[in-house]
């Protein structure tokens, strides 16, 4: 079958793209984005085309997928519609895949993208598994057992699957603009975990995971002692973290992970649980664990000179404050920065004060202005990255011309996070130590 997936540059339309090409199909696809992104990495390797215009032809058997990014008026949008070729919904298109295999769905407000490429990588060391990973990353081969997809709760994606297997790794407040509160939140995951046929990993430490009426098998996991499986003695490695897992009071076993924080552990252990239940033994969990390297822009370190540089998605306050919290763990004796570029306006609005609290962790605090290509920011007067940069002492608003505002930082570890694009931000950073040097 043909396939043309529109926003094909966006993470999850990347993956499924790659998947879809590797069941098979003739795949290609639009994006407005001209420039390079690291979600391309598999699509080109695919050589499926990328178009950025309107001047191609779609033959008329072509299946339309599209990124809900992407507003009904959008011109590719309009003209696959006056071609009258049928139309998929992403999620729907994504849930027709993984039913063909024995799928591990993985969700929560954060942590998702980790927790599944851990279990893609035990999988992987111990016979392969078909992948959809948000990080852009795809992969599927017909005659694979396992399906291990990240299972998204933005717009209610997830009720389209009906995975073997589930993980809820949190839930929190997030994308009020597709719910209208917590509890709305909290019943898209309860139809999601009732839609999984075998075995439903739960964090139990997290409040809004424990007020679901689970109607599918649950075991709950975290440092709690009422959870069925408790983690114990987390200690921090010079390279990761090792911790013990507790299945109702007795030692499973202890592992080992190139991992920082409490966040990294409790994604641990539900991969760890949901490879236990597949049947693998522990002893290759943990060699496999030992060699996990995490998914893209999930806590990327690279060091220039004597400047420590972390990339990572955290866009929520939540991921923000674990993310500098694993920062401070690994770099005890160093200035920690935080540089956060905003992605949406409603974001930013409601979560200022979240915000706020989660960035006075670094030492100092610096904020792009507000990168959103799906909202208009005419529909949120006054709602500024300003909001958060004034009510935190030295703050400062910083962008790619302004980068030698971190002239004073050279020694330190510099955070960069955001679900946005921080490319170019970061390579003005290196330029600017490399010049730094020269000048020194």
């Amino acid at each position: 079958m043909k396939y043309y997936c529109i926003g094909i540059k966006g993470t999850g339309m990347s993956a499924l793209a790659q998947i879809l090409h590797d069941l098979g199909h003739e795949v290609s696809g639009y994006d407005d984005a001209k420039g390079y992104k690291f979600t391309q990495v598999g699509l080109e390797e695919r050589h499926i085309p990328i178009y950025t215009d309107q001047s191609h032809e779609i033959d008329s058997d072509t299946i339309v997928t599209y990124s809900v990014a992407f507003c009904d008026s959008h011109p590719e949008l309009q003209r696959v519609r006056n071609l009258g070729l049928k139309i998929v919904k992403y999620s729907a298109l994504m849930g027709e895949v993984i039913d063909m295999f024995c799928s591990i769905g993985v969700s929560g407000t954060h942590g998702k993208t980790t927790t599944s490429s851990l279990v893609r990588h035990i999988l992987e060391e111990n016979g392969g598994c078909n992948y959809f990973i948000g990080a852009g990353d795809g992969y599927a081969a017909a005659d694979s057992d396992y399906f291990v997809v990240e299972s998204d709760e933005f717009n209610r994606h997830f009720t389209a699957y009906h995975p073997m297997y589930s993980i809820i790794t949190n839930i929190e407040r997030e994308h009020m603009e597709c719910y209208q509160d917590i509890d709305d939140i909290r019943n898209a995951f309860e139809i999601f975990a009732n839609q999984t046929k075998k075995l439903v990993i739960a964090n139990g430490d997290n409040d809004e995971v424990r007020k679901i009426n689970y109607k599918t098998k649950v075991q709950f996991y975290g440092f709690g002692f009422t959870n069925d499986v408790v983690i114990k003695n987390l200690k921090p490695l010079e390279n990761g973290s090792r911790f013990d897992v507790y299945i109702k009071e007795t030692l499973y076993g202890s592992f080992e992970v190139p991992l920082y924080g409490k966040h990294m552990a409790l994604d641990t252990c539900a991969a760890i649980l949901i490879c236990k239940d597949l049947g693998i033994p522990k002893e290759k969990i943990y060699e496999a664990l030992k060699t996990f390297k995490n998914a893209k822009r999930r806590f990327a370190v690279e060091k220039i000179r004597n400047t420590i540089i972390i990339d990572d998605y955290a866009h929520h306050p939540t991921e923000i404050r674990a993310t500098l919290e694993a920062a401070r763990q690994k770099y005890p004796t160093k200035r920690l920065v935080a540089i956060f570029k905003p992605n949406t306006y409603s974001r930013t609005r409601d979560f200022q004060d979240e915000f706020i609290e989660a960035l006075k962790v670094a030492d100092r605090v610096f904020l792009t202005e507000i990168d959103c290509n799906r909202e208009n920011p005419m529909d949120y007067p006054g709602v500024s990255s300003k909001n958060i940069v004034n009510q935190i002492d030295g703050a400062d608003i910083i962008s790619e011309d302004t980068i030698y505002k971190l002239g004073d930082e050279m020694d330190s570890v510099i955070c960069f996070m955001s679900c946005a694009y921080v490319d170019q931000l970061i390579e003005s950073l290196k330029v600017y130590i490399s010049n730094f040097a020269k000048e020194e």
